[in-house]
């Protein structure tokens, strides 16, 4: 995908923005403390949200960071959604699921009409051809979502939609459920052009959709607030609003919730303070809403450099890895082993590297290395970098990660791991600097698709070097022939059960080759105060805020 190294730029070339020093308090419903923090009219009615996480822009076409991801699910509609409660697909601002021709390159939508956007005006297929087009045309950082799939977009009539594709993709909904790709009011967003070329720009400090919240104030860096939209068409909000206040730290967003300035804290405590959060949790009658992430922790190898250019390195690297140390030590077990690059919450994911390597496994790294021709005396030599900001605590990470190799292997592997910050290490990945790399991943698309085309095809290669595609993106320069024909399959297969035999070969080969190690996935929190009704995290990883009630 070519928009991933546009998107870590995003989140980590962000600043961190002050906010106004927090004080103590001890009433969460108290009207005074939500004035300190901008809040002019805190009731029991309204809910009040902290998060570390900034937004950059709430224009649908320039943002795919996690959280304002969030707002979008609770703000903006699209064509499809998930179904709550599951990750079956579900029609939204359609009427039904889309008919698909023989070929599959020809999808037909019927749409919903005599929805109201938030600035009253009508909403129809007309209105969502233009939000799509918009989408893929300003070339923001998520455009190529679409852009890369979607050929064209007609609108026959008011109430269907016809997308005609460039390669059938037998999940092409699960695109157009993707946050950013969501209805907005051409009244609002037509008119903002650049003045000399009259072309369409981004608007980044208002968002107008049709979904059951609307945007009425931003202030960046410091408080979103939404309220529920009267003449929303779907469920009702329980409350009237949500307050989002941004805090600087995790430190002073722990503070705030613990102090009740705040009834719920997402994104992100660490993960100590998350232990802390659950130890206490029964004693102040907090609630913990938890679910499996989407985001995976893994390794990537540099297929081209020694000494990991001999895949008996590579298969001695992930043999003695050992996820589970990690996961108890450093992780309190708020993450889970990952043995494939598909995370084991989708049906399809295999747990290869279980299978073939386990955990910490010492002798078999051994004897691959020998067979390598490395010895005590001769030892192979890897380097792994990482950023300080990796998994929350990249330093403490990379350190336990060399430890526990070390002493599984001994000598005859030495692991020496370096530190980067993101903005440099993202800008030199895909052009072979590193031998290894520690990475995370958010999908955009919940698919087994977005686990695997992403990093391991290769649209161009020369020999068993990739030179175009997810694998030289990524810093890993695979090829491998029958890979890139198993991605291509399945990405078309319309028989559930062919498909699912081809995502297993693909990882049987992924265990086989080693490009990548895949290590943890995440879990995702969000912690509330006692009394509140209604916080859970979705299997799609989005907090809805609808359902959230005092």
């Amino acid at each position: 995908m070519k928009y991933l190294l546009r998107r870590l730029f995003a989140w980590f070339a962000i600043a961190l923005i002050t906010v106004t020093t927090l004080f103590a308090c001890t009433n969460s419903r108290n009207i005074n403390n939500g004035n300190k923090l901008g809040i002019s009219d805190r009731t029991d009615e309204r809910i009040v949200l902290g998060t570390t996480s900034t937004i950059r822009t709430l224009d649908p076409a320039d943002a795919n960071e996690f959280f304002i991801s969030n707002i979008f699910y609770n703000s903006l509609e699209r064509l499809y959604s998930y179904k709550e409660g599951s990750n079956e697909i579900v029609p939204q601002l359609a009427t039904d699921m889309p008919k698909v021709s023989e070929d599959g390159l020809t999808y037909s939508v019927p749409v919903r009409t005599g929805i109201k956007f938030h600035d009253r005006t009508n909403f129809n297929a007309y209105t969502m051809k233009f939000a799509l087009e918009r989408f893929m045309n300003l070339e923001g950082a998520p455009a190529s979502i679409l852009s890369d799939v979607i050929a064209s977009i007609s609108a026959p009539s008011d109430a269907e939609l016809i997308f005609q594709l460039k390669q059938p993709l037998q999940f092409f909904p699960k695109f157009l459920a993707f946050t950013g790709a969501a209805a907005i009011s051409p009244q609002v967003y037509k008119h903002i052009k650049d003045e000399k070329t009259g072309k369409l720009l981004f608007l980044p400090d208002k968002l107008v959709g049709t979904g059951p919240y609307q945007v009425t104030q931003f202030v960046e860096g410091s408080y979103l607030r939404l309220d529920a939209f009267p003449d929303y068409w779907g469920k009702k909000p329980v409350n009237k609003g949500v307050d989002i206040q941004f805090f600087s730290s995790n430190a002073n967003l722990l503070n705030a919730f613990k102090t009740g300035v705040v009834d719920i804290a997402f994104q992100t405590l660490t993960p100590t303070q998350i232990k802390n959060v659950e130890a206490n949790a029964k004693q102040n009658d907090w609630t913990i809403a938890s679910g499996q992430g989407a985001t995976i922790l893994y390794m990537v190898l540099n297929t081209q450099q020694a000494p990991l250019n001999d895949v008996r390195v590579r298969q001695a690297l992930a043999a003695a890895i050992d996820r589970p140390l990690l996961q108890n030590r450093i992780f309190f077990n708020q993450r889970e082993p990952l043995y494939s690059l598909i995370p084991s919450s989708f049906n399809e994911s295999r747990p290869v590297f279980e299978q073939k390597y386990a955990d910490g496994n010492g002798k078999l790294a051994r004897q691959l290395l020998q067979e390598a021709g490395y010895s005590d005396d001769k030892p192979a030599q890897i380097s792994i970098w990482y950023s300080p900001k990796y998994g929350g605590n990249g330093d403490l990470i990379a350190s336990t990660l060399r430890a526990s190799i070390q002493k599984n292997v001994g000598k005859i592997l030495q692991v020496k791991t370096e530190r980067v910050e993101n903005t440099v290490g993202y800008a030199f990945l895909d052009k072979g600097v590193y031998p290894a790399y520690l990475l995370d991943w958010v999908p955009d698309i919940l698919d087994p698709d977005n686990y695997i085309k992403p990093f391991l095809e290769c649209e161009e290669a020369e020999g068993n070097l990739c030179k175009k595609g997810g694998s030289q993106f990524q810093g890993s320069f695979y090829n491998n022939p029958k890979m890139n024909e198993l991605i291509a399959n399945q990405r078309k297969e319309r028989d559930s059960n062919k498909r699912s035999q081809q995502l297993q070969q693909i990882q049987e080969i992924l265990a086989q080759d080693v490009p990548f190690i895949p290590l943890w996935q995440n879990k995702e929190y969000a912690f509330a105060q006692k009394g509140l009704q209604g916080v859970k995290i979705e299997p799609n990883q989005q907090l809805p805020y609808w359902n959230i009630s005092k």
